[in-house]
């Protein structure tokens, strides 16, 4: 429910903070770097059983992600891991951006409830899909333009 201006209703918001941190709420309330990247170097699109979609699009430059952004249809949990995602991997090699986890989206989160984890490994998921697909083009530049949007 939102209020006269737009914004969400203190009851919502004092509902969210029960459950999660704030750092969870923080970015639930205002995500990070959401939105379409035209032409990316690294794009996935991953839908879970339940229909819910996770779209990663990064940015690399000399093989390190100068920009990542972010769309979802899912949970406040979901959106709050893959917005800590885009920040997490943001400045990282290829490499690096590969060792981010389910566990390292919990620790930048403080934590989740427990039927929430499996949002973290989503978003996860969806961020390693993002950095194959980029390996991939990168190879095979010509893969660009048969990717799935």
């Amino acid at each position: 429910m939102a209020t006269e201006s737009g914004g969400p209703d203190q009851r919502v918001i004092d509902d969210l903070r029960s459950v999660y941190s704030e750092t969870v709420v923080d970015h639930v309330l205002e995500p990070r770097n959401v939105g379409v990247m035209a032409g990316a170097d690294g794009f996935a699109s991953l839908s879970t059983a339940g229909g819910d979609t996770v779209r990663v699009w990064l940015r690399v430059k000399a093989d390190r992600v100068i920009e990542a952004r972010f769309e979802t249809d899912s949970c406040a949990a979901t959106t709050a891991c893959t917005s800590v995602v885009t920040e997490l991997v943001t400045g990282k090699t290829v490499a690096e951006a590969h060792a981010i986890g389910r566990q390292e989206v919990l620790d930048a989160l403080g934590g989740l409830p427990e039927g929430n984890v499996h949002c973290a490994e989503h978003a996860a998921a969806a961020l390693r899909a993002a950095l194959k697909d980029y390996l991939a083009v990168k190879r095979e530049p010509w893969k660009r333009n048969y990717r799935a949007r």
